[in-house]
């Protein structure tokens, strides 16, 4: 049996279906939150009129902070201490926190 999937479009404010190509997804952000909201054609324009004197007197910000990248941990990974440790006699699962002590002669021995 085959199955079709169909997408309907619509509006989020409405409720009303519109063709692919008669609307669109309008992303905004208002009071530091960022929206997005699906519109026919129409809607959109009466969209793009009711702010379109507050983004005249606005200044565009650029270049948003986005979210800072986690630090990258310093020293050697754990795979390399696991795999020191197995090589110098150390008896370790292959998975799980390294321990501290072999951690510590690594560290001593490097």
């Amino acid at each position: 049996m085959a199955q079709k999937v169909v997408t309907q479009m619509v509006s989020d404010l409405s409720g009303d279906e519109y063709a692919d190509g008669k609307g669109e997804t309008i992303v905004f952000s208002y009071r530091g939150k960022d929206y997005s909201i699906d519109l026919t054609s129409k809607e959109a324009a009466g969209f793009d009129k009711a702010v379109a004197m507050y983004v005249e007197h606005a200044t565009k910000v650029t270049g948003t902070p986005g979210r800072r990248k986690a630090a990258k941990p310093s020293g050697p990974s754990a795979a390399d201490v696991r795999q020191w440790g197995k090589e110098n006699g150390f008896d370790l699962p292959d998975r799980g926190r390294v321990p501290a002590e072999v951690r510590e002669a690594y560290d001593a021995a490097h």
